[in-house]
C-alpha cells in the first residue's frame, strides 16, 4: 500500500513511507471443505477468491500462484477484495471457493469447519514481507519525534515476537475483546506454527509466521514488478529510487543498532536480499518485462 499511494497507482500520489515490517509469512490460502479433491489449482477455473485489497502482498502472492499453475488470475477465476474479518463467514455461505488472508482468519476457517488450509504462504515465498506501519511523508517531516518513537517500539515489538517463548502470552493478549477478540486457541496456532490443517492432520510448521522490522528494498522491487505485470502501473517507474525512498531501512537498520536488543539480528546484511518464489529466483531485469499470463 505504501508503494502503491506513492506511485499514484489508481489514484493521486500521495507520499507515504514504510516505516517498519511488521511480520513475515503469516498467510494462506484457504478453501472451503467441498474442495478437498480440488486440490490441483489447475483445475481452479471458474472458483472465485476473496483477497483483502488490491495492493496487498495477498493479492500478489494469489496471482503468482495461479500463473506458476498456468492460471490467469484475470480470466480464469474470480477475485474479490473483502475485508479478512468476512472471509470466514462468506465461505461459509458459499459466496467464495477460498481466500488468501491474514490470520487468525485462516485457522478460524479450520476452527469453524468452514475450510482448511491448502498452502502456507510461506511455501510460496519463505520470508516474505506482509504487514507494514505507514506513515505519510508528511506526518513524519512534522512530527519527527513520534515518528522516531513509534519505529523503535515497533522494532522492540519484533524482538519480543520473534522469540518463540513470548507468543502464548502475545496470544492471550491479542484474544482480549479489546484486540482481535477470537479464540485463543486459533491465535496461538497462527502464532506458534502447530496447527490443525483443516484435512485431519496436525502440522508444525514453526516458520508459518515470523518477525522482522527491516523493510529491505528488493521486496519492494518485487511488489513494484508485480504491479506492472499485472497492468496497475502503465508508466516507467525508477523501481529502486521508489524503494529506496518509501522504505525507511536506514532508519530502521539505525534505530535497531542504538536499541542493541540480543533478541533481534537483522537477518540479511545486504539491503536487496535475494528473493525466491515457487522456485525461482526473482530477477528484477527480467521479471519486469514479464507478461500477464507467465
Amino acid at each position: 500500500m505504501p508503494l502503491a499511494l506513492s506511485l499514484g497507482a489508481g489514484h493521486a500520489p500521495t507520499p507515504v513511507r514504510a516505516v517498519t515490517m511488521q511480520n513475515t509469512n503469516g498467510q494462506a490460502i484457504v478453501l472451503a471443505l467441498k474442495h478437498q479433491n480440488r486440490r490441483d489449482p489447475r483445475k481452479w477455473k471458474g472458483m472465485t477468491f476473496a483477497i483483502p485489497f488490491e495492493f496487498s502482498m495477498h493479492n500478489f502472492l494469489l496471482r503468482s500462484y495461479l500463473a506458476h499453475y498456468s492460471l490467469n488470475p484475470d480470466q480464469d477465476v474470480t477475485l474479490r477484495v473483502t475485508a479478512p474479518p468476512e472471509m470466514v463467514a462468506n465461505l461459509k455461505a458459499g459466496n467464495i471457493d477460498g481466500f488468501i488472508g491474514p490470520d487468525p482468519f485462516n485457522q478460524r476457517a479450520v476452527t469453524e469447519q468452514a475450510g482448511f488450509l491448502h498452502i502456507l504462504s510461506s511455501q510460496i515465498w519463505d520470508g516474505h514481507p506482509c504487514c507494514a506501519l505507514g506513515m505519510t511523508e508528511n506526518f513524519i517531516h512534522t512530527h519527527p519525534n513520534t515518528y522516531s518513537a513509534v519505529q523503535r517500539a515497533m522494532i522492540r515489538a519484533a524482538a519480543y515476537m520473534q522469540q518463540t517463548e513470548n507468543r502464548q502470552e502475545a496470544a492471550t493478549i491479542l484474544a482480549r475483546a479489546e484486540y482481535l477478540n477470537q479464540p485463543e486457541l486459533v491465535i496461538r496456532q497462527g502464532l506458534t506454527g502447530h496447527y490443525a490443517d483443516g484435512l485431519g492432520a496436525v502440522r508444525n510448521v514453526p516458520s508459518r509466521l515470523g518477525f522482522n522490522p527491516f523493510p529491505y528494498y528488493s521486496p519492494a522491487l518485487w511488489m513494484i514488478a508485480q504491479m506492472k505485470r499485472w497492468g496497475y502501473l502503465n508508466t516507467p517507474v525508477d523501481a529502486r529510487r521508489v524503494a529506496e525512498e518509501v522504505f525507511m531501512l536506514k532508519d530502521v537498520r539505525r534505530q535497531a543498532a542504538a536499541l542493541a536488543l540480543p533478541d533481534l539480528t537483522p537477518p540479511y546484511a545486504s539491503d536487496y536480499p535475494p528473493i525466491q518464489v515457487l522456485g525461482t529466483a526473482f530477477d528484477p531485469a527480467t521479471t519486469f518485462a514479464e507478461n500477464r499470463t507467465r
